[in-house]
């Protein structure tokens, strides 16, 4: 092949088959029949016009998931809507300051006084009691569950947590005043005798041992919100990566090391948010406070051993009164300090959970 022969055939045109001398009808690199060859198909033009295809199914899915959102949003703002409606004229109405008075006189539309301040206390009092009993129980249940337990006994035991959660509150409430208030006044007697020192443990306006107090509606509560923490915090726990876990085993970490350095690091916020589910679920509870909580017209003394109502079981205990829109709007006025109390709570706990699974320490 001479220099010239050369030169003329680097400078072929792009997209013209060329051949080299000796090798006619073999096609080089850069022909328009290699471009065009199966190995290195072309896509299909497109035309500038055209739009994407919807599917008449895709269609219909995405207007039922829309509106079904759009729909609870709506729910809740109506609810929200009408319970402020109807609190406005009995707070306008209102003799004494609704945030600082704990009276409750509802019974004469024409001399109404009441304030939240004793439902307050009742109410985040016998929560705050269960809460504190329910999550180093819950946690204990989801890490045995989760790292613990063999397979065969974790799916029933979990079973067995989760139908907790079936019992209906009538039955809790039944069982906390006839069967646990008695076990446990020597219990009560015991913490009000020893530490009655210290505010929270002393004197209630109802004797310690009667089982009728905060401190029994807050064990009870602790009970009915055990499965609600123990499921979010084992569905946590069990997400934990397993190149993580593997790889502390492998570096010699024991099964209790790896817990406290990777898996609950990892599942941590995810808990902490199934604790202000189970905070939300306690607040709200009605009939089985009902039940164990003894009815007193003496004002609490803020301790655990103290009976009265809260906002839930006082709507409940209340209903035979709703005979005029004012006496009905002093129990709504309630019920909204309920509903912006268990709407935080539970946006705060998805706040929380949202999160859980990203391993920060």
């Amino acid at each position: 092949m001479t220099e010239s022969t050369n030169s003329e055939w680097r400078s072929a045109p792009p997209g013209e088959a060329v051949t080299s001398p000796g090798d006619t009808g073999n096609t080089l690199v850069g022909s328009s029949e290699e471009a065009a060859s199966p190995e290195h198909p072309t896509p299909p033009e497109q035309s500038g016009g055209r739009k994407k295809v919807i599917r008449l199914g895709d269609r219909l899915f995405q207007s039922v998931a829309t509106g079904s959102g759009i729909f609870v949003v709506a729910i809740i703002a109506s609810i929200g809507l009408f319970l402020l409606v109807r609190a406005i004229p009995a707070l306008q109405a209102n003799e004494a300051n609704f945030l600082l008075s704990g009276q409750w006189r509802t019974g004469d539309p024409e001399d109404m006084a009441f304030g939240i301040v004793d439902l307050a206390w009742i109410t985040v009092a016998s929560s705050l009691v269960a809460l504190i009993i329910a999550m180093p129980v819950a946690g204990g249940i989801a890490l045995f569950l989760t790292q613990y337990a063999p397979r065969v006994l974790a799916k029933p035991f979990a079973y067995v947590v989760d139908l907790l959660a079936a019992v209906p509150s009538v039955i809790y409430g039944l069982w906390g005043a006839l069967v646990l208030a008695p076990v446990l006044k020597p219990v009560a007697l015991w913490i009000n005798g020893t530490l009655g020192w210290i505010p929270i443990f002393a004197d209630g306006n109802v004797p310690a041992n009667s089982g009728s107090n905060v401190f029994t509606a807050g064990i009870v509560l602790a009970v009915m919100i055990l499965p609600i923490i123990t499921g979010v915090a084992r569905e946590v726990f069990s997400r934990t990566p397993s190149a993580q876990i593997e790889g502390a085993l492998a570096l010699g970490a024991t099964k209790w090391e790896v817990v406290r350095t990777t898996v609950w690091p990892f599942g941590r916020s995810g808990f902490v948010g199934g604790a202000m589910l189970g905070l939300g679920r306690a607040l709200g509870e009605t009939v089985a406070l009902t039940v164990i909580l003894s009815y007193t017209f003496e004002g609490p003394h803020y301790s655990i051993f103290d009976a009265g109502a809260t906002f839930a079981s006082r709507i409940a205990l209340g209903s035979a009164e709703f005979n005029n829109h004012l006496t009905v709007g002093a129990y709504i006025a309630a019920g909204l300090v309920l509903f912006i109390s268990t709407f935080a709570v539970n946006a705060l706990a998805r706040w929380i959970e949202s999160g859980s699974g990203k391993g920060k320490k």
